[in-house]
């Protein structure tokens, strides 16, 4: 689990847009994007919620064609999300002040990622 709000932060500013959007997107299928208070504890606990919730250690079809141990990783990213649009203002992220950006890798292995941000407005 990765904290991407000051990347993103750093992306919005140099785009001297005021007023907009910006969409955060994980290319793959087994990595999500969304918000939470990135702390140690919750950085804990989010990864093991998701694996009781969709575990690993269950049957799945796609082990069935693929048998590369990952359908629960593609479950839970389906299920999460790929991507996050968050509100800019005056040239800035708007976020709650315990609210950051992340970036969790569901599959079995570490991955090699590429986040796309788009900064959009006026």
């Amino acid at each position: 689990m990765q904290n991407l709000t000051d990347e993103v932060a750093q992306i919005v500013s140099r785009s001297a847009i005021s007023l907009g959007t910006t969409h955060v997107f994980n290319i793959g299928s087994t990595g999500v994007v969304g918000t939470i208070e990135f702390e140690p504890g919750l950085e804990s606990d989010f990864p093991q919620i998701l694996d009781q919730l969709v575990p690993p250690s269950r049957e799945y079809g796609h082990e069935l064609a693929w048998n590369d141990g990952n359908g629960h990783s593609h479950l839970q990213a389906s299920w999460i999300g790929p991507d996050l649009t968050v509100p800019v203002r005056q040239n800035q992220l708007v976020l709650g002040t315990w609210q950051q950006i992340f970036h969790l890798e569901c599959d079995v292995k570490a991955r090699e990622r590429e986040i796309v941000v788009t900064v959009s407005g006026d």
